[in-house]
This record gives C-alpha cells, sequence and structure tokens, in this order.
C-alpha cells in the first residue's frame, strides 16, 4: 500500500479497486453546528437546532434531535416501529455524551419509546455510565417514563415475512430505504457550539431481525460515539460489530487529536477496517461522522450511498453525500 503527499490511497478489498478521494468535505470558511447520520438526519437536525435555541444546551439540543427519529413509526431503524429481534422483540441501544466526561448509555431496552431520555437521565441520576437489558428497563419505570408498545403492525409483519426463510445478512445503506425490511440501523448525532463546546448522541434498534441480546456499537463510548473536549466529536453508523472492533468513533478522535482533520481522520478508521477484514467487508458498510472543536467536517465510508445531515449556525441543512473507499458504480 503506497501512498502519496496529496493523501491519494488505493486499497485492495476482496480484489476491488477502490477510490481516492480528496480530503477536505466541508467549503472553506464553512462551520457546522450540528452534524447526523443518513436522509432523515435533517428533521433530527432541524429540532436539534431548535432546542439549541430555546435553551444553549447541546446535550438538550441532541437528545432532541434523537427524538425525532425514535418516535417516526415509519423508521424501522430508531425506536418507535423499529424491526425487532429474531424472537420479535424490539430492543432499543442509546448513548448520550457531552465533553465533560459525562456519559448515560442503554442497551436492550424494551418498551420506551425514547432511549436517548432514558440514557441521559441513567447520566443524571446514576454512578453509573451504562445499564443494561431488564435493569435499564426497572430504571426507566422508577423514572416516570411511559411504556410502550414498539412493535408496529408494519414491523410486525415484516417480522413474520422473514420468519419464512429466516436469512439474515447487512445490506448496504438500507437506512435510505425507508420503509422497508431492510431499514435498519441508526442515527448518530454530533453538536459543536460557536464557543467549541462539544456533544453527542447515538440511538437504534439495531440491526433488524438480530440474535436476542445482540448489542452493536451504538450505545458503546468509543464505538458508536466519542466526544472529547478540545478535540472533536465522532459518530459510526453500518455494521456495528465491525466498528467495534476498532473502537471506530475513539479511534476517529484520536486521530483529529494527532492533528488530522475531521475528514481524514474518518478515512483513516475506514482504511483500517478494510485492511484489517479484507473480504469480510467486501459487501458490508461502514460509515464515519466528525465534527471538531472549530466546527469542521469530515465523513467517510467503506460503500457509496452513505448520506448526512450538516446544519450550519444559521440553522441551514443541507443533505450530503458521503467519500467512500469504493468507487460508485457507472453510471449507464
Amino acid at each position: 500500500m503506497e501512498t502519496s503527499r496529496r493523501g491519494a490511497m488505493a486499497l485492495g478489498v476482496g480484489g476491488a479497486a477502490l477510490a481516492a478521494t480528496p480530503p477536505v468535505l466541508a467549503r472553506p470558511g464553512d462551520r457546522a453546528l450540528i452534524l447526523s447520520t443518513w436522509d432523515f438526519g435533517a428533521a433530527a437536525n432541524d429540532a436539534a437546532f431548535a432546542q439549541w435555541k430555546k435553551t444553549g444546551s447541546l446535550l438538550d439540543a441532541v437528545e432532541a434531535g434523537a427524538r425525532v427519529p425514535e418516535a417516526d413509526p415509519e423508521n424501522h431503524s430508531v425506536g418507535y416501529g423499529g424491526y425487532p429481534d429474531r424472537d420479535g422483540h424490539v430492543t432499543l441501544d442509546a448513548i448520550l455524551m457531552d465533553d465533560r466526561g459525562n456519559v448515560g448509555a442503554v442497551a436492550a431496552l424494551e418498551d420506551f419509546m425514547h432511549p436517548i431520555s432514558v440514557a441521559r437521565r441513567v447520566m443524571e441520576k446514576t454512578p453509573h455510565t451504562f445499564l443494561v437489558g431488564e435493569g435499564a428497563r426497572q430504571f426507566a419505570i422508577s423514572e416516570g417514563f411511559e411504556q410502550t408498545k414498539l412493535l408496529t403492525p408494519e414491523a410486525e409483519a415484516a417480522w413474520r415475512e422473514w420468519l419464512k426463510t429466516a436469512k439474515y445478512k447487512p445490506v448496504a445503506n438500507s437506512e435510505n430505504m425507508r420503509g422497508t425490511a431492510l431499514d435498519h440501523d441508526t442515527i448518530g448525532i454530533v453538536a459543536c457550539g460557536p464557543d467549541g463546546r462539544l456533544a453527542g448522541a447515538c440511538t437504534t434498534s439495531g440491526m433488524a431481525f438480530k440474535l436476542r441480546g445482540r448489542v452493536g456499537d451504538s450505545p458503546q463510548s468509543g464505538s458508536g460515539l466519542f466526544v472529547e473536549a478540545g478535540v472533536g466529536a465522532a459518530t459510526a453508523t453500518g455494521v456495528g460489530e465491525e466498528v467495534t472492533r476498532i473502537a471506530g468513533s475513539a479511534r476517529v478522535v484520536s486521530s483529529m487529536r494527532a492533528g488530522m482533520s475531521p475528514q481524514a481522520a474518518c478515512r483513516e478508521a475506514v482504511l483500517h477496517i478494510a485492511k484489517l477484514r479484507g473480504d469480510a467487508v467486501r459487501d458490508a458498510q461502514v460509515g464515519f461522522l466528525a465534527i471538531d472543536h472549530h466546527g469542521q467536517v469530515g465523513a467517510f465510508a467503506l460503500q457509496p450511498g452513505f448520506t448526512f445531515a450538516v446544519t450550519d449556525l444559521a440553522g441551514r441543512t443541507q443533505i450530503r453525500a458521503c467519500e467512500s473507499l469504493k468507487k460508485p458504480a457507472a453510471s449507464k
């Protein structure tokens, strides 16, 4: 593997030819406030921006943003309407983190629409950072969160259809296949205020039809989300097992701490997964999204098709296509 002075890199994964990409994503002078994964991140960003304008709190903002897809029955990747595990149980994972070292997370939580808010209560009301399963459920009840049946008729129908074959294979970029049985993953949302302070959140219903008890990268500090004062914040999407293998979001932030731009740091993490895993990730999608404490952003993915939403300090939101290691298929 050779790297030119300009940072272009070619890497073979299972013999596939992969594209070199430019290192800078944000236009000169851009300063992002809120950054989130996938097309549906736009609505989350809008809610986060409105909350930030109201309270000035980045934690309030990312929580409010995460609650939008959590409450959307047509989004089968997060919260209410999320696809169940193979036994028919909808289990949710979430984490919320700021740059003061405050962290709260839950995993395998059942019967509550907003795991991100339960995670924040874990952060604020307990000496712990992470509650799981029945313990997380009991804590949510004790804190007065309303119990909700999460398995919608549409999600149940998709599960029963899946049971006919019971075959599972992650599909790249399923997050943008809204309303189908392929739509399963997460939303990660990170924010940087004008003063350089940082916060982030990540919430998911996990992979559709997963083994009961499976937890991916999303609620794990350092994997699905990581925030560090004076450096930046990063989040991940795609196949969680691949992110967890390298503590992906912590790796991205560490690279930024070492002097890389957010774009270069995201790219380095993807390159590492590709080199480490080879053919095992030939058809898998993994993407990273990052913002530094100056409000500059970066994103990079294994496969083409990863999109993200960027909101600036004036509240303007754009959907952007992510740079990827593999070349997009040639248009006909």
